[in-house]
């Protein structure tokens, strides 16, 4: 059973008037302990990151670059084919972008998470998580790198020693391989099942998968999304649970000194 686990969210994920999603930014940083916050390409602009960054700091939440595809219209979860090189000094740029609003606000950066399907791109392709790690060696060689524990990003992280973090995914659904399950549309989850599943994981390292089989899941980090309807309940119920169960919420950095 986990002593500790960090429970994460994406954040920010807005541009000028329009905002993804029913819960707020300041509710949501009250219960997590990093916050992924969007950098300008599938979501977010200078405005919405100085004020989430801002929220991040005051709430002692460990910030995290969130960069995706330059996808505004799609929200980053549609697929881009395009020159690895060009998509590296995207991300480059995102990552940037968070870390100098942190030094605004006096908040280190303390991870890096990709967004969507640059994300579920990367979990399966050799190159570009090379390529990734190979980057944040040079430029962010202290700042966590988030994933699955079953991706090609956490073995090119972990062959280069580069710090790494591996996520369960609270509110998507596991396969027999080990991926979430990835959807455009995601409906409204039931929290106490959803927190049920989180304390699950934590205490037996198990996960129901929609072929209805069990699975060893491992991780340091609960991710769950500020766009899925019902969010803000649904990160309530999963923290009250993980401490009723005994399981101390910690920021990533903090249960990363421990491995």
């Amino acid at each position: 059973m986990k002593e500790a686990v960090d429970l994460n969210c994406d954040m920010g994920e807005g541009f000028g008037q329009w905002v993804l999603g029913d819960a707020p930014d300041d509710e949501i940083m009250q219960i997590i302990s990093s916050a992924n916050i969007a950098a300008g390409f599938h979501a977010g602009d200078p405005n919405s990151m100085d004020r989430v960054v801002k929220l991040a700091q005051a709430h002692g939440v460990g910030l995290g670059a969130h960069p995706g595809y330059a996808d505004l219209q799609g929200f980053g979860r549609r697929y881009i084919k395009t020159d690895p090189a060009e998509l590296l000094n995207d991300i480059v740029y995102q990552i940037g972008a968070i870390r100098e609003f942190g030094r605004r606000h006096g908040a280190p950066l303390q991870h890096v998470k990709l967004h969507g399907a640059l994300y579920m791109e990367a979990a399966v392709n050799e190159d570009l998580s090379q390529m990734l790690v190979d980057t944040l060696q040079t430029t962010s060689p202290d700042s966590l790198l988030f994933c699955m524990g079953i991706s090609k990003t956490y073995a090119a992280a972990k062959r280069a020693g580069h710090p790494v973090i591996r996520e369960f995914y609270a509110d998507r659904d596991y396969d027999n391989s080990g991926s979430i399950v990835f959807r455009r549309q995601v409906g409204r989850p039931d929290p106490a099942q959803i927190a049920e599943k989180c304390v699950k994981a934590c205490k037996t390292g198990k996960v129901t998968t929609v072929e209805g089989d069990e699975i060893d899941i491992a991780f340091e980090s609960i991710c769950f999304h500020s766009d899925t309807p019902g969010a803000l309940v649904m990160g309530q119920a999963i923290r009250a649970g993980l401490q009723d169960a005994g399981i101390r919420i910690a920021t990533a950095a903090e249960i990363a000194k421990t491995l």
